[in-house]
């Protein structure tokens, strides 16, 4: 089992920027892939960057990237997300979730992810 804790969410203005935390408990988390997810109201979740279980493999939706970069601790079992240059339309409720050795081909459907976090709101005002 792996326990996936999500903090730093909050409002901040367009402009703006945010970092993440996921912070995984339980199992060896270097082990896993991992992503953040975001769902906007009355949106489809959305796999906004995932990062392999294999180092320096790392993937982002075409609407974060320039700005997002997604990042893991190995010591701290923790996964970030730094969230520059925040827009209205980047508001969400934020997930990370976590793949058994995953692969960013495996990653690519949200099904195939083994543990998820309870998700952090971001809000960015215009």
């Amino acid at each position: 089992q792996v326990q996936l804790v999500e903090s730093g969410g909050g409002l901040v203005q367009a402009g703006g920027f945010l970092r993440l935390s996921c912070t995984a408990s339980g199992r060896t988390f270097g082990d896993y892939g991992a992503g953040w997810f975001r769902q906007g109201l009355g949106k489809e979740r959305e796999l906004v960057a995932a990062i392999s279980y294999i180092p320096g493999s790392i993937s982002y939706a075409d609407s974060v990237k320039g700005r997002f970069v997604i990042s893991r601790d190995y010591v701290k079992n923790t996964l970030y997300l730094q969230m520059n240059s925040l827009k209205p339309e980047d508001t969400a409720v934020y997930y990370c979730a976590a793949r058994y050795r995953g692969t960013l081909a495996t990653m690519r459907n949200q099904n195939n992810f083994d543990y998820w976090g309870q998700g952090t709101q971001v809000t960015v005002s215009s």
